[in-house]
């Protein structure tokens, strides 16, 4: 079954350590998941950055919510046991606990309030972009979600500008990509715009050695999405890098490739690179070209290395 989401998990989390006694998360963790039948595979699933798994980051949450109401006491690192309140709780026989319950205490309403107040004096009021549901999520998969949103909404807008471009500016912006990539060491003076008539298929060159021994050749092209790259097209230009004497290419368009197109590339004996609109438009982002960072958040998390100095 999936992974509920940390409200869901909130009253299984409270209900591992319904004994009384004091348990690590890791084992809070086992309990929970066997209580709700997850598989290893599940168990597994990573957050968006790779780095906690769904499963964990969501009963970390649960306690940290639960602890602010004062329904868990955090005893240690990484280890938890059940307050007073919190044993009040379960022996009700509560069907659920989620922020709504958990808003009636006075700790955990204080504790919200101070959260809200300094987000606002920080940063000032943030419209919500969207109609999902943030309710059930963890402040971390709202932040995740959120900048996934603004991201898919910049490359789009980014990718409308691009094709509003000219011809020969886009390929301007083509070789301004690569080298921020890291094409020719990232030196601008090794990128140029050749594109003009008679070209023989090349818009642009980068000289990947200082002494111009190593060479890519660019080729841009601003087609309608519906107008795909052939493979006649990359048959066209690996024969212009043949001619060049060189093996290394990169064909960009604002559309996409065809499948006989991407055989060919596969096939070839020449070190060709394909770039289609979307992954254009996502490059362009992930290496500020044509954009430019409005705001920066720091995400950052208790250093417990630093805090168990005093246990050594």
């Amino acid at each position: 079954m999936p992974i509920r989401d940390f409200e869901s998990l909130m009253l299984p989390t409270l209900q591992a350590l319904a004994d009384g006694e004091e348990a690590r998360v890791v084992d809070i963790r086992t309990r929970v998941a066997d209580a709700e039948n997850l598989t290893p595979e599940e168990l597994k699933e990573k957050t968006p950055s790779g780095i906690n798994t769904v499963f964990g980051s969501r009963i970390s949450w649960a306690l940290t919510y639960m602890n602010r109401a004062g329904l868990v006491q955090k005893k240690s690192r990484g280890v938890n046991r059940l307050d007073n309140e919190g044993q009040r709780l379960l022996s009700q026989g509560i069907s659920i606990i989620d922020i709504k319950k958990l808003g009636t205490y006075p700790k955990f309403a204080e504790w919200r309030k101070a959260e809200r107040n300094r987000s606002s004096k920080d940063k000032g009021t943030i419209e919500p972009i969207s109609e999902v549901d943030t309710s059930k999520e963890t402040p971390e998969e709202t932040l995740v979600r959120s900048y996934g949103e603004m991201r898919s909404m910049l490359e789009t807008d980014l990718f409308d500008r691009v094709l509003k471009s000219d011809p020969s500016f886009f390929e301007q912006i083509v070789v301004d990509l690569l080298i921020a990539m890291g094409y020719g060491g990232g030196d601008t003076d090794r990128g140029k715009v050749t594109g003009k008539t008679g070209d023989g298929g090349i818009d642009g060159t980068i000289q990947e050695d200082s002494l111009g021994l190593d060479v890519v050749y660019i080729q841009a092209k601003k087609y309608a999405e519906n107008n795909t790259v052939s493979e006649g097209d990359l048959r066209n230009f690996a024969g212009a890098i043949d001619a060049s004497g060189t093996t290394k290419g990169v064909f960009v368009t604002t559309s996409s490739f065809t499948k006989s197109a991407k055989s060919f590339v596969s096939k070839s004996p020449k070190r060709i690179r394909l770039i289609d609109g979307k992954e254009l438009a996502s490059l362009m982002v992930q290496h500020n070209v044509g954009v430019r960072t409005r705001e920066q958040y720091d995400i950052k998390r208790i250093d417990l290395d630093y805090f168990d100095q005093d246990n050594e």
